[in-house]
This record gives C-alpha cells, sequence and structure tokens, in this order.
C-alpha cells in the first residue's frame, strides 16, 4: 500500500468501522506502518485476532450519538479521522425498516462523527476522510440504500469542505470500487457477478482493502495539502470504462 512513503509519526488518528477484515483494517494498518497512533472503533466485541493488541480499540455503535459523543470526550486530540463504518445487504434494501439503517449508519453515522471531533480537527488543522463509493455515481438496484447513503456522503464531504476550511480542516472522501472484503463476501458468492466485475474493470481484477489505504494516506497527507472537497475514485478504472 506504500504506507512507508508517507511519515505520520506523532500523529493521532482515528478509523471508524475497523473492527473487520476490510477497509478500515487496512486504512488503520496503513497509518500504523506510517507511524501513527492508530485507534480504530467497531460494532463488534473486539477487532479480528490480527489486529487484538495492535491498535486501541472502541466499541462504537455510530448510530448512538451520546456514545460517539462520549468517544471524543475521551479524545481531546485528534489529527486524522476516517470515516469508514458502513453496512450494506444486496438484495435486502427495498424493505423500508432495513433502508433507514443503512442510511443511518452510513450517511448519519459520518456525520455524527465529523461533528462530534471536529473542535479537535480545528485545534490541529487536521483532516477528514470519508469513505464513499462508486455506486455514489452508478445506480444500484440490489443496493438502493447503500448508493443513497454514498451518494450522500459524497455531498456532505463538498458541503463540510466548504464550511470547515476556515478551521484548516481539509475534508476529503474516497470511493472505492469492487473490493474483497467481509462485506462483499455475499454478492461474491454469484460467480457470474464477480466474473462479470473483473472482465468490466480495466485492470481485469476486483481491489483489495490495501488498494484504498494508499489513498486514504495520501488525503491525509501534505501531498495533499490542497485538496479539498475532492472524492477520489479507486476503483481499477471501472467508473470510466
Amino acid at each position: 500500500m506504500g504506507a512507508t512513503r508517507f511519515d505520520f509519526t506523532g500523529a493521532q488518528a482515528l478509523v471508524v468501522g475497523a473492527s473487520r477484515a476490510g477497509i478500515g483494517a487496512a486504512i488503520a494498518r496503513g497509518f500504523k506502518e506510517a507511524g501513527a497512533e492508530v485507534t480504530i472503533t467497531g460494532i463488534e466485541d473486539q477487532p479480528v485476532a490480527e489486529d487484538q493488541g495492535r491498535f486501541t480499540y472502541h466499541q462504537l455503535d455510530v448510530t448512538d450519538l451520546a456514545a460517539v459523543r462520549a468517544l471524543a470526550a475521551h479524545m481531546p486530540r485528534l489529527d486524522i479521522l476516517v470515516n469508514c463504518a458502513a453496512i450494506t445487504s444486496r438484495g435486502e434494501e427495498m424493505d423500508p425498516d432495513f433502508f433507514t439503517r443503512v442510511v443511518d449508519v452510513n450517511l448519519h453515522g459520518s456525520f455524527r462523527c465529523a461533528e462530534s471531533f471536529h473542535s479537535q480537527l480545528k485545534a490541529a488543522k487536521g483532516a477528514l476522510i470519508n469513505i464513499a463509493s462508486m455506486y455514489a455515481q452508478f445506480g444500484s438496484p440490489r443496493n438502493p440504500a447503500y448508493g443513497a447513503s454514498k451518494a450522500a456522503v459524497t455531498q456532505l464531504t463538498k458541503s463540510l469542505a466548504i464550511a470547515w476550511a476556515e478551521d484548516g480542516i481539509r475534508v476529503n472522501a474516497v470511493a472505492p470500487g469492487f473490493v474483497e472484503t467481509d462485506q462483499s463476501a455475499k454478492a461474491r458468492q454469484d460467480p457470474a457477478f464477480t466474473t462479470s466485475i473483473a472482465q468490466r474493470t480495466p485492470m481485469g481484477r476486483w481491489g483489495q482493502p490495501q488498494d484504498i489505504a494508499g489513498a486514504v494516506l495520501f488525503l491525509a497527507s501534505s501531498a495533499a495539502a490542497f485538496m479539498t472537497g475532492t472524492c477520489l475514485p479507486v476503483d481499477g478504472g471501472y467508473s470510466v470504462a
């Protein structure tokens, strides 16, 4: 992932939604390898075995505003916030209750975390990176709630970038393409679907979580000092094919 190309020594990073084998965990590992002090959260009691003891871990439900604010009060300093908590379930999102739940986690959860840590990011002149999706640009008949929520995350990124620029906070997003994670495991049970995605993608494969981590580290680094309000696609060329 090229983490060693960046130096985050002394930086405090929080990756929300990093307890499972996926994008959040890869981002957290990337920051750790680059020298940052990394805290992660997840809905599970513990992160995956590989990461137990590697990071400070807090169980967190991002739909619980009081819990999010309690975590913020526990962390008086923060340089980098990555909002990666998200849920989806292919083929089940037409149910109104589940649709509401997806939007609450993916969109409102991202805003709750951003708003709760605003003062810390302002004090640090820090960076907020939201994880959007290529489904912010494409229709998703099997994942309508996920697509809608991620499109809204992209718009939220733009709005916060403008609102918080005067505070010295840079706000950007990354839009992953199809990535092999625990979250995509259900979709990948369909061999025809998996093959069709690889064939449609110019680079000829699904992404790996570490493919996304490098872009996040870049956006958090001084190399992206004049970037805010952008949504960077990392999809192997899927969105331009």
